[in-house]
């Protein structure tokens, strides 16, 4: 299921997509991943990729029950100073990258040409804010026709010595340089509720004029997340549409078979997100 690209090749319909930590883990469990969503979502990636050759593509992964457990436990995101918390940030980290390379192993035997590029190793903070990061292994990625992968991570912090940047944080200092088309949150819920907890309405559509209806109804996460939940991703992504012109967010559920090869293709899926 491999295919050929050129390196010259230009990338005229870049995407972004997040498997949510919920959606490949099952996030009340502590170190439980869910292989057969992995390898499902991984062929759904791979048969959008065939059937749109030139599609760009970062794809980057969530947490879920295996680094949001320890980073709740030693509070790692608002700082890191004493050897307490310097082993709590190690530990943070080993999880990520386990759950990373199932995610990257995943997507190998689905036939894509896969590459882990993990944020502590590249990405500066200052004060929790993404600071410094060097796209070019990201961008040189891209024009290979290789994917690029990369997943909420630990990182140094100048500031609080380290802290975690979600993948939604990344996925905010990559649009504004690479300017994506559309960003594609696929998770367990079908979108955002209207009615949350009820959980019985969808909203269909948010914008900056519209959304102060639906704000006070949406609600954070159920299962431990230590980077905002629902909130969170509706606050950013709302920033995000507003300084960059013709963005799309859609977040949307992944649990259903096709649903993502779907969404990569355009179809709108969930709840998007847009500045008007």
């Amino acid at each position: 299921m491999k295919r050929t690209h050129h390196p010259e090749s230009t990338i005229t319909n870049l995407q972004f997509l997040k498997l949510g930590g919920s959606l490949i883990t099952d996030k009340a469990r502590p170190h439980t991943p869910r292989p057969r969503v992995l390898a499902r979502l991984a062929g759904e990636i791979a048969a959008a990729r065939q059937r749109d050759p030139e599609m760009g593509l970062v794809l980057g992964n969530g947490a879920g029950s295996y680094g949001h457990v320890p980073a709740r436990r030693y509070d790692t995101r608002q700082g890191v100073r004493t050897r307490y918390e310097w082993s709590g940030f190690a530990e943070v980290w080993r999880e990520a990258a386990a759950l990373n390379r199932l995610v990257a192993d995943a997507l190998a035997e689905a036939g894509l040409d896969v590459i882990a590029l993990p944020p502590s190793a590249s990405v500066i903070a200052e004060d929790g804010r993404l600071a410094i990061w060097d796209l070019t292994p990201i961008k040189s990625a891209l024009q290979a026709g290789l994917l690029p992968v990369i997943q909420g991570d630990v990182v140094f912090d100048r500031v609080r010595g380290g802290t975690i940047l979600s993948t939604e944080d990344l996925f905010a200092y990559l649009a504004l340089r690479l300017r994506p088309k559309r960003v594609l949150l696929a998770g367990l819920e079908p979108g955002v509720w209207a009615d949350y907890p009820a959980c019985k309405e969808l909203v269909a559509e948010i914008t900056p004029v519209a959304v102060s209806n639906v704000l006070a109804s949406i609600g954070g996460s159920d299962a431990p997340d230590v980077t905002g939940g629902m909130l969170s991703k509706v606050d950013q992504s709302l920033e995000l549409v507003g300084r960059i012109p013709g963005l799309e967010i859609y977040i949307f559920s992944g649990e259903e078979s096709g649903a993502v090869e779907r969404a990569l293709l355009g179809e709108p899926l969930g709840t998007v997100i847009r500045a008007d």
